[in-house]
């Protein structure tokens, strides 16, 4: 009995895995749809197939080529002459990453041949020390009512381009103060395939307009094994730079570019900006107070009304500065410098007018009063600190 039963049991089993294979080969697209696969109109699938080579990090066109042989039947047994939502999916797969593109949905017709062209960005994924490697390709063309036809492990050829360079790392300060003079440390990598001629690095902040251009020289590749001890294919740059005195606290982009004839590459990061003084430059009356905070000797520059003064300032240093006011009413604007770079515009306005000739005369009469005063003063003090004569006193004698 249990015999029979377990016969059954396995003969339900095999019936319905029969089935399921049949059912699936009817509704399979035939291996022989896919006609064949092309990477920048290399031949990598099909008839006189070669094995394609690129570059990491490049953009690639993969281009499918394949005919509808057969869609299989509908329940009713009858042949199934068109689909729709069909998909092509092309993978890039490498041994750090995946790369996955998929068309749009499309129909398609039973005998018709149909090519998909897809964009594919190659995996960045060449460790410093490969100069090239594989990566397989897979091609999947399907909707969800009929399986796939599926291409697995074409085989791509993958290598580094000819020029490229790295910037490893930017270190800077963690705060950075207006008119100091801050190094900016880099680490250039070259991770192309051929040495790098004539390397320059830039260091910018745009939102201050500031920039900074170094000549780094050249910088071997990998595989160069035959250079000299003292080259190498790494270097470490330090280039100096000095946040304006104009510069207001805060964050800033700061940019660093390195470049030859042959390539180009940017870094940017955030920089934290101090401006621990608030005005270099101050107005009091008809002065300007010029003020140097830094430790070096600033040379600053004053135009006005025509008028154009240098003012030197010791490190640490301030200066009052008279301006030159001319007689009568007037209105000007006074503009400081340093550099050719304005700090600051001031407006001067007002009367000054010139001293008039009765003024004069009145000062030269109460200068006179004065003097008659002092010489009366004087005779008064004469006059009553003289003394009058002593009269002689004659008496009478008795004998």
């Amino acid at each position: 009995m249990n015999t029979k039963r377990i016969l059954v049991s396995f003969l339900l089993v095999a019936s319905f895995l029969f089935l399921a294979v049949s059912v699936s080969a009817t509704n399979d697209l035939t291996d022989s749809s896919l006609d064949s696969v092309s990477v920048n109109d290399i031949v990598v699938y099909g008839t006189g197939s070669q094995t394609a080579s690129v570059i990491s990090g490049e953009t690639i066109e993969v281009k499918v080529k394949f005919t509808i042989a057969d869609l299989g039947n509908d329940s009713n047994g009858n042949p199934i002459l068109s689909a729709s939502n069909m998909q092509v999916r092309v993978e890039l797969d490498s041994e750090k990453d995946t790369v996955i593109e998929t068309t749009p949905l499309f129909d398609v017709e039973e005998g018709k041949t149909y090519i998909k062209t897809l964009e594919v960005k190659v995996p960045k994924d060449l460790s410093e020390e490969e100069l090239s490697n594989d990566l397989t390709l897979n091609i999947k063309i399907w909707n969800k009512d009929y399986k796939n036809d599926e291409i697995k492990d074409i085989s791509i050829r993958v290598q580094k381009p000819s020029y490229e360079l790295s910037i490893k790392s930017v270190l800077t300060p963690n705060t950075i103060e207006t008119g100091q003079s801050v190094p900016i440390d880099i680490v250039l990598k070259n991770v192309g395939y051929n040495k790098a001629k004539d390397i320059y690095i830039t260091v910018s902040v745009p939102e201050l307009n500031l920039e900074k251009k170094a000549y780094l020289g050249d910088l071997i590749s990998l595989e160069d094994t035959s250079s000299d001890d003292d080259e190498t294919n790494t270097i470490n740059a330090r280039v100096y730079v000095e946040i304006p005195f104009t510069a207001k606290s805060g964050e800033y982009a700061l940019s660093v570019k390195a470049e030859n004839d042959e390539t180009k590459t940017t870094l940017t990061k955030k920089i934290v900006v101090d401006n621990g003084v608030s005005d270099l430059i101050m107005k009091s009356g008809n002065d300007l107070v010029l003020l140097n905070p830094t430790s070096k000797l600033r040379v600053y520059k004053i135009l006005y009304n025509s008028n154009e003064v240098a003012v030197v300032l010791p490190p640490t240093s301030s200066k009052v500065v008279s301006l030159d006011i001319p007689e009568g009413d007037y209105s000007f604007d006074a503009t400081v410098l340093y550099n050719n770079e304005v700090l600051g515009t001031f407006k001067f306005s007002g009367s000054n007018k010139a001293t008039t000739t009765k003024t004069d005369a009145v000062f030269v009469l109460t200068i006179v009063l004065g003097v008659i005063f002092l010489i009366l003063l004087v005779g008064l003090i004469v006059l009553i600190t003289k003394k009058p004569q002593k009269t002689e006193d004659f008496g009478e004698s008795y004998y």
